[in-house]
């Protein structure tokens, strides 16, 4: 359940969730990816959206493991996962991870972006990827910049880059 705190201490509003509290900013970045991912707009992701979702982010969910991420976040058990139960099962996650990883999120961030503009572009992508041992085609290159940049500017900025990391991390999924 996601729950409107106003504190008076505070100009923005924040909101509790599992007794932890997001930002605006963060419950925002999570209603653009739940929207992006809802395809028929209905105010659900079924399973099957969820598991594009979760490929989209380069995860290889198997079937019982969807079941099992739809059970833990469907509460009033109708089979989907609205907003606010999307919220309940990421946003914790989403807390958590910033809380304890923002320096490690940063340290990679940086050094995939090479020219230290705060962006990470394609071709930046492909090279740090490639250093790696796991160079991607230009479709892989591609799909991963396209599914990664939520504003559609062509590269990752790092409020992208963490939330496409954190969002691999999170859910339990192997990559």
């Amino acid at each position: 359940m996601v729950v409107l705190a106003d504190s008076p201490a505070k100009v923005e509003k924040e909101y509790v969730v599992g007794g932890l509290t997001l930002c605006k900013e963060q419950l925002a970045e999570l209603k653009e990816i739940f929207t992006r991912f809802d395809r028929d707009q209905d105010g659900s992701i079924t399973e099957l959206e969820l598991g594009l979702m979760l490929r989209s982010l380069g995860l290889k969910p198997e079937g019982h493991q969807l079941d099992a991420l739809v059970q833990r976040a469907d509460t009033n058990s109708n089979g989907m996962i609205e907003f606010a139960e999307f919220v309940a099962l990421i946003g914790p996650q989403l807390v958590k991870t910033e809380a304890f990883n923002d320096k490690e999120l940063l340290t990679v961030f940086r050094a995939f972006d090479r020219d230290g503009n705060g962006f990470i572009t394609a071709a930046e992508l492909a090279h740090s990827m490639a250093r790696l041992g796991q160079a991607l085609s230009v479709k892989e290159l591609w799909t991963m910049i396209r599914e990664a940049d939520l504003d559609g500017d062509g590269r990752i900025s790092f409020p992208e880059f963490a939330t496409a990391m954190m969002s691999a991390s999170s859910l339990d999924i192997p990559l």
